[in-house]
């Protein structure tokens, strides 16, 4: 998967946009919130029939001190729409409809950081014995899912490289957030995916986009 930076770029920016939309700032504008006959939207230029990916989106608010915090992350690991629609759709969701967290504020939208990850489609990683999960998961570059008995887990590649976790931590809690035990990657009817990001990120509110590189 390719995607270019300034596709990236605008990628963001539709993102912060959706956001800003769907919350009324651009109230008098007389759009439909749905990305159609409205000029903000037309004005990114992201290509709206550009092909499908798996994307999420993810907003942390920014304290006082300059750190940073979750305050919402949703998205779609496999694409069903086009990536415009994708971004639009989960950007509105994370910012009001995460349920960990209260809709957002158009008033905290100063203080939020836009990310945007692309994904490659889930591939299972196939091992002959769970151990072997170990040396065929890379940190920095796979995100996982969990498919087990107890349910199932997304994580984003760049999860565990924020919070240092090496493989073994990063299953255990991969499978935490299926509600399962921290060792049911190891059970055979366990089936664990990866997939890879192209993420990019404002480096400050609505500041500039960058391309995150883990």
């Amino acid at each position: 998967m390719m995607i270019l930076v300034g596709e990236g770029e605008k990628a963001v920016k539709l993102a912060r946009t959706a956001v800003e939309e769907h919350l009324g700032l651009f109230a008098s504008s007389g759009s439909t919130h749905d990305g159609n006959a409205n000029n903000h939207y037309d004005d990114i230029g992201l290509n709206r029939a550009a092909k499908s990916y798996g994307v999420f989106v993810t907003l942390n608010y920014i304290d006082t001190d300059k750190q940073q915090h979750l305050r919402g992350c949703v998205g779609f690991p496999i694409a069903e729409e086009t990536l415009y629609r994708s971004i639009i759709d989960a950007s509105i969701a994370a910012a009001t409809q995460d349920p960990r967290f209260p809709p957002v504020d158009k008033k905290e939208l100063a203080e939020i950081v836009f990310e945007v990850s692309i994904l490659t489609p889930p591939e299972e990683v196939k091992v002959q014995n769970p151990m072997e999960y170990l040396n065929a998961i890379k940190i920095g570059r796979d995100g996982l899912i969990l498919a087990c008995r107890h349910g199932s887990a997304l994580l984003l590649p760049q999860v565990p490289v924020e919070l240092h976790w090496d493989v073994e931590e990063y299953l255990a809690n991969l499978c935490y957030k299926a509600g399962a035990p921290p060792d049911t990657w190891l059970m055979s009817d366990s089936k664990i995916y990866s997939f890879q990001a192209n993420i990019y990120r404002e480096s400050d509110p609505n500041g500039n986009v960058v391309r995150v590189k883990l």
